[in-house]
């Protein structure tokens, strides 16, 4: 089935990341941007990587909301709230949100390795209050980090999908595994995005004590069958 994925925020290194994976996958993607030209070249610089066979464009994101079945928010907690209030109106009903936000403290100035309070718990809990009725949504990615989404080689992490929609979840974990090396785990109710969330600054801390920039997590035991 044909389908777009939208990225809004796909202009910086996470949504930009996501998206050269999918569309190396053989995903349609759409970057969504507020400055439209912004979207359009780094569209561009994607294709202009892989190849012509690339499908993938720039649009703003009001656009990427009201033309994907598919949309990915990758933008920075400081403007989550603001985008999603802008675009109440834009969705199709139907339409798989999955938010990759982490409220991390950088984002208004402070230190990358803490949280901001979020009222509803969580970005992901955030974005489920200002989505309309009729558009499903799953939090995931929120621990994969945007230099190793950049790199060609396999990435090294479990992808948690938490959400309370089993459709939004399953798209979002056929997504996760279309990442060489990801492998997407069931983290549940969309409450336990406040974990997940809450990783990415402890993974932020172990990058910098280590000096390194591709720590990820990975959980043992697990056989699961595809």
């Amino acid at each position: 089935m044909s389908r777009k994925i939208g990225i809004l925020g796909g202009t910086g290194p996470e949504g930009s990341g996501l998206a050269y994976r999918w569309a190396q996958a053989g995903e349609e993607i759409v970057i969504g941007s507020r400055d439209v030209q912004r979207a359009v070249e780094t569209a561009a610089q994607l294709r202009a990587r892989m190849g012509s066979s690339a499908k993938i464009e720039g649009a703003d994101n009001p656009t990427v909301a009201a033309q994907c079945e598919v949309v990915v928010l990758t933008v920075p907690f400081s403007g989550h709230a603001a985008l999603l209030k802008q675009l109440k109106n834009v969705w199709k009903p139907g339409t798989v949100v999955i938010d990759t936000t982490v409220p991390l403290a950088a984002t208004v100035g402070g230190a990358a390795t803490r949280m901001l309070g979020v009222w509803q718990g969580s970005a992901a809990e955030q974005a489920a209050e200002l989505l309309p009725a009729g558009v499903s949504l799953a939090a995931a990615f929120q621990n994969l980090g945007a230099e190793l989404l950049s790199k060609e080689e396999p990435v090294d992490c479990d992808i948690l999908v938490c959400g309370d929609d089993e459709r939004a979840k399953q798209i979002a974990s056929e997504l996760a595994g279309k990442i060489p090396g990801a492998r997407a785990l069931n983290g549940g109710k969309l409450e336990n995005a406040r974990i997940v969330e809450s990783l990415t600054a402890l993974l932020v801390g172990i990058n910098i004590r280590y000096k390194v920039h591709s720590a990820g997590i990975r959980f043992t035991g697990l056989l699961i069958k595809h």
